[in-house]
């Protein structure tokens, strides 16, 4: 969903991988962009996989190439993230293939939740998910939200 030049990744949308370990972008997030546009999807330490949409991989490119050649801790870094990252485009169905060591770091065998969080989204096996849900539930989202100041 387009707004005032900014895409935004909200909502949970269920899909299922196809034979070619595939997803759809849901069309509300990919309206904005083109085919040929780079996404990044990375393992996140939580046990899902993280997708950074264009504008986000800007923002990272940026930042990755203020760093110097000679900045042994940030290149380490930088090597680590970048071997475990997979850059894709989605295609006119808007699918994209998903990695097998990206699908084993997040659980998912066949079913994946796709979770928006506004600038980025996420893509999580179902029973992940159940977890995060009922750990932030109720109250407890409530109190998360206080914390962080939204």
């Amino acid at each position: 969903m387009a707004h005032s030049g900014k895409t935004f990744y909200t909502g949970l949308f269920r899909h299922t991988l196809d034979d070619k370990n595939r997803l759809t972008i849901p069309s509300l997030w990919r309206s904005a962009h083109e085919e040929s546009d780079t996404f990044l999807a990375t393992p996140h330490p939580d046990g899902y996989v993280a997708v950074l949409p264009p504008a986000e991989v800007e923002k990272l490119y940026e930042k990755v190439a203020q760093k110097a050649l000679t900045d042994r801790d940030a290149q380490d870094a930088f090597a680590r993230f970048f071997a475990q990252t997979l850059s894709f485009s989605f295609d006119k169905q808007g699918r994209f293939g998903l990695a097998a060591e990206l699908l084993t770091h997040a659980g998912i065998q066949k079913d994946a939740v796709l979770v928006g969080s506004l600038t980025k989204f996420a893509i999580w096996a179902p029973d992940r998910w159940q977890k995060l849900e009922t750990r932030t539930s109720g109250e407890h989202l409530g109190d998360l939200m206080r914390r962080i100041g939204i």
